[in-house]
């Protein structure tokens, strides 16, 4: 789950990023619009991971001696 939201997150950094520079949106390119359902899941689901993410801040770290 870590994982899956990490890389959600990074799309939607990425797709953040070439809209401040570009003033190109990629997921309403590639999905028909940002109105287009397609377009609104992947939107929610970059949402929701970036919750998740929060609870990375939050996790207590351990390190094991050794590795």
């Amino acid at each position: 789950m870590d994982t899956l939201a990490l890389i959600l997150s990074i799309i939607g950094c990425i797709n953040w990023g070439l809209i401040g520079i570009c003033q190109f949106d990629l997921v309403a390119w590639l999905f028909g619009g940002s109105g287009s359902l397609f377009s609104r899941l992947v939107y929610s689901l970059v949402g929701l991971a970036g919750l998740w993410c929060i609870t990375f801040l939050f996790r207590r770290k351990t390190f094991v001696e050794g590795e």
